[in-house]
């Protein structure tokens, strides 16, 4: 059986320019390996799976090619990578400065990766500061971190900060087509775009999540599938639900949300869930907040159409009733009680209308 290699490291990228959504930093970079105004201690900080290893590694790759200690068949000598997690105490940081202080037997530069910086103990950040306020003229270091805070402020104020971002939504769907068209998987876009909200700004979670669903959808991922493997309510059971409560349909709308408690979801989750559609819809009425919408094409398409059903008055109803059943229910001594007032509250919304309609008729 030939080994599977996941899609993060399958498509890790090698050059900056194929860094996905960290331009600011990925150029900066550059600028100062090409006049040569690199610092010798750098700090890459951000979230996780946003490319901070990644372009620590490009980084020290490319001073080497610079430099001449790359060998004929691309391997670079001189980098040496450290995990701060497994590597925190004040002996492993003295093994590390001792090795410093000799100069590189190839080239101009040494470069350490240390990955996981915050994880350093007190006193191996104190015994690391030293060899930071004085670094030996042929090392760089590369620090990366997911917790910035918890660095020691000497530690901070020696390193030149990289602060890298989340990457956006469209940036990651934009990304997971590419691979899905090198990769032969057939796919609708809105599932795309709805494994990039899931992954919260971590490209390395959509690519994670986008080989889970290449293997359970054999190559076809579709919007109703993502949901399923995601655990996530599909927008059309939103919408289902939205025009039930149109049509005044309580029994509907109840026998509704308990096929969705039935399915294993959260009560609290839905009700939450359900005044952010509402809140689209909102948003939707007006082309000019249409793109605050965080949902694919097709979807925001649907939820255009829906829009036109409802005033102004009565969403902005619907999300206070939505809204006080989400704050009502963990103190709730029936908190499914708690949601099912508020499904019925909403299904009577229109009534009211409609009732007058029938009285001046």
């Amino acid at each position: 059986m030939e080994n599977f290699i996941v899609s993060a490291r399958k498509y890790r990228p090698q050059e900056f320019d194929t860094v996905v959504g960290q331009s600011h930093v990925t150029d900066t970079l550059e600028h100062a390996i090409e006049n040569s105004q690199l610092a010798q201690a750098l700090l890459f900080c951000g979230p996780r799976g946003v490319g901070k290893t990644t372009c620590a590694r490009i980084l020290a790759r490319k001073i080497n090619e610079k430099d001449g200690s790359t060998s004929e068949d691309g391997f670079a000598y001189n980098i040496f990578e450290l995990d701060a997690a497994s590597n925190n105490s004040v002996d492993d940081i003295r093994d590390l400065t001792d090795q410093v202080r000799f100069a590189p037997q190839v080239g101009k530069y040494k470069i350490y990766i240390i990955d996981e910086v915050h994880m350093l103990s007190t006193a191996a950040f104190n015994a690391f500061l030293k060899t930071l306020e004085e670094p030996p003229a042929h090392a760089i270091f590369i620090l990366a971190t997911t917790e910035k805070h918890k660095i020691i402020p000497t530690i901070l104020s020696r390193c030149q900060i990289y602060d890298f971002k989340r990457i956006t939504i469209e940036d990651i769907q934009e990304h997971l087509r590419k691979i899905a068209e090198k990769e032969g998987v057939n796919y609708e876009d809105d599932a795309l775009f709805l494994i990039a909200q899931k992954a919260d700004g971590a490209l390395r979670d959509a690519l994670s999540i986008f080989d889970r669903l290449t293997t359970f959808t054999q190559k076809n991922i579709t919007l109703a599938k993502a949901a399923e493997v995601l655990n996530i309510l599909d927008y059309d059971q939103y919408l289902k639900i939205v025009d039930l409560a149109k049509e005044n349909n309580i029994p509907g709308i109840l026998t509704a949300f308990n096929d969705i408690v039935k399915k294993g979801f959260d009560p609290h989750l839905f009700i939450g869930g359900l005044g952010s559609h509402f809140r689209d819809l909102m948003m939707a009425q007006n082309a000019s907040t249409l793109a605050l919408i965080e949902v694919g094409e097709n979807t925001k398409q649907k939820f255009s159409e829906q829009s036109k059903n409802w005033s102004a008055q009565q969403l902005i109803d619907a999300i206070e009733i939505c809204n006080h059943a989400d704050i009502n229910y963990k103190n709730s001594k029936n908190p499914r009680l708690t949601v099912e007032i508020a499904l019925m509250q909403l299904a009577s919304l229109t009534a009211a209308k409609s009732d007058d309609k029938k009285k001046s008729s």
